[in-house]
């Protein structure tokens, strides 16, 4: 009887194979019909054919590139939010601390701010649901937050000049999603611009951030685009359109269809063809950043300062499928008016994610000399200056990672979040006094010395649970008051003011003000790239 079954189990193995080797027009397509069928009519349990599905085609999209990928139509909503520059929500932005909902900045005109909720509130009901100490997750928070327009969320607040938990009901509303992190005057005729992504309103916010600035006086910019992953292209080519004089290449397109194929001229109608630039990047900016600083840079028209670029060259095209989940797909790569593609190499067999690791590993953040450039990839600007693809835009003025002031000490009070819980407490107790202030860099002389700053801060870190180590204090002792100092401001006058605040001892914004100062910037840029990625 074994050897029957085990002869008519081979037997029905080789009559399905003999069955789909003869069957005509066989091919990849086919044959994932067919397993589907099979698994579905005979597999010992019931499958969701769909689901398996639907879970193999983010490893579809995987082998293609880095950058091209599957978008379940769960998540597209929250995806394209993030560049389209609306939804609708509350109109706050907050951090978790403790497993609270902390209010940390109340967006102006928004629902929340006409409902009454004020900076430094905390959450503790969303909808008469208890979130606090109940370990949400962010995207748990904006989920809860977020919904249709019009619709209401009911809100328990707490807030320190109540004993009672105070009630709010908000109507959820349109919520504009600024590019624009800051816009002020960093120096003597000096504007700073920080972007934070290239969305739908990118351009625009820029523009009009700008010519504020030139309109009171600013003769020179810093356009600051460290940790911008990008997003969409055509606002960094705007961008650019602004600096550069009439016929001037910004960036070329080439893909499979020749319909894709361009290359991108400025038409000479820029607002600041005549002013000064320099653009700051790290290892975290990319693609549209790369194009806007790739751009800046071949034309030798503003100096690149910082570290290395992510190295993004390729384009992709969200094309949505009628289930409303989408594939965003590689369809072109870019090249910078040298003709170079800054893509890093995405092989078979190289380890795409760890590549920015290996940079750390290998000192690059910490020198120059560490960056390996291919001679085989080597091009030149307008003005005749080495540059090379194949990995980024590598800075004019190389500025190192600053790791001076991280200890142990430093790393403990980060780790339990002990800066954020503090500042906020201080701002809690001070809200009235430093609201008088005008901005982040007024509001300073409104703290104590830093030294009085510094020791309270030490006390209320030992009374949650991390031991002054004065050592390792002393060594931190720049980094833990100014960030005290910056995240004050933020409480106070938002994201603007932690970077007025932050920026006034920020090693890469003084080399990019040291350029604009001493003439590096001037344009065209002369060729001494050599001697400036030494400094």
């Amino acid at each position: 009887m074994p050897l029957a079954i085990a002869v008519s189990l081979v037997a029905g193995m080789w009559i399905g194979k003999t069955f789909f080797n003869n069957y005509h027009g066989w091919n990849s397509r086919t044959k994932l019909d067919t397993i589907l069928e099979m698994i579905d009519k005979n597999y010992v349990d019931h499958v969701d054919t769909d689901s398996i599905l639907e879970e193999s085609f983010s490893g579809l999209m995987s082998h293609l590139d880095p950058h091209s990928v599957y978008i379940p139509a769960s998540d597209l909503q929250s995806v394209n939010e993030e560049l389209e520059g609306s939804f609708s929500g509350i109109g706050i932005s907050f951090n978790m601390l403790g497993d609270t909902i902390n209010v940390l900045e109340v967006i102006s005109g928004g629902p929340s701010e006409k409902a009454g909720i004020l900076p430094g509130d905390r959450i503790v009901t969303i909808n008469d649901s208890i979130v606090a100490g109940q370990k949400w997750t962010n995207n748990k928070v904006m989920s809860n937050l977020r919904g249709p327009k019009g619709s209401v969320v009911r809100l328990g607040i707490k807030r320190p000049t109540s004993e009672k938990l105070l009630p709010f009901e908000v109507t959820r509303n349109d919520i504009p999603v600024t590019s624009i992190d800051a816009s002020y005057f960093i120096d003597n005729g000096v504007g700073y611009v920080k972007i934070n992504k290239f969305g739908a309103s990118t351009y625009s916010e820029f523009l009009t951030s700008m010519v504020n600035l030139m309109a009171s006086g600013a003769e020179k910019f810093i356009i600051d685009l460290r940790g911008n992953g990008g997003g969409f292209m055509d606002h960094a080519v705007l961008m650019a359109n602004e600096f550069l004089p009439a016929g001037s290449p910004i960036v070329s397109i080439k893909g499979k269809q020749s319909a894709l194929n361009s290359s991108t001229l400025s038409d000479g109608s820029g607002t600041f063809k005549d002013k000064e630039v320099v653009v700051i990047l790290d290892e975290i900016s990319a693609s549209a950043s790369e194009i806007f600083a790739g751009a800046m840079q071949d034309n030798d028209r503003g100096i690149i300062v910082g570290r290395r670029s992510f190295g993004k060259g390729l384009v992709q095209n969200q094309m949505e499928l009628p289930d409303s989940s989408a594939i965003r797909l590689t369809i072109a790569r870019y090249y910078t008016p040298s003709g170079r593609c800054i893509q890093k190499n995405y092989a078979p067999g190289v380890d795409y994610e760890r590549e920015l690791l290996n940079r750390y590993e290998h000192g690059e953040l910490y020198s120059a000399d560490s960056i390996k450039q291919d001679e085989n990839l080597q091009f030149t600007t307008l003005h005749g200056r080495k540059v090379y693809g194949g990995g980024g835009i590598t800075p004019d003025i190389f500025v190192p990672n600053d790791s001076s002031g991280i200890t142990s000490y430093y790393i403990n009070v980060i780790n339990a979040g002990l800066i954020q819980k503090y500042t906020f407490d201080y701002t809690d107790r001070n809200r009235a006094q430093l609201s008088d202030s005008t901005d982040g860099r007024s509001m300073l002389s409104l703290l104590p010395d830093d030294d009085t700053l510094l020791q309270d801060f030490v006390t209320y870190a030992q009374r949650n649970g991390v031991a002054p180590r004065w050592y390792y204090i002393n060594l931190s002792r720049d980094l833990l008051v100014n960030s005290l100092k910056a995240m004050i401001a933020r409480n106070i006058h938002g994201v603007q003011g932690y970077y007025e605040v932050m920026n006034m001892s920020d090693p890469t914004v003084t080399a990019a003000l040291d350029a604009l100062n001493t003439g590096k910037s001037a344009f065209p840029i002369k060729n001494n790239s050599d001697e400036s990625n030494n400094e």
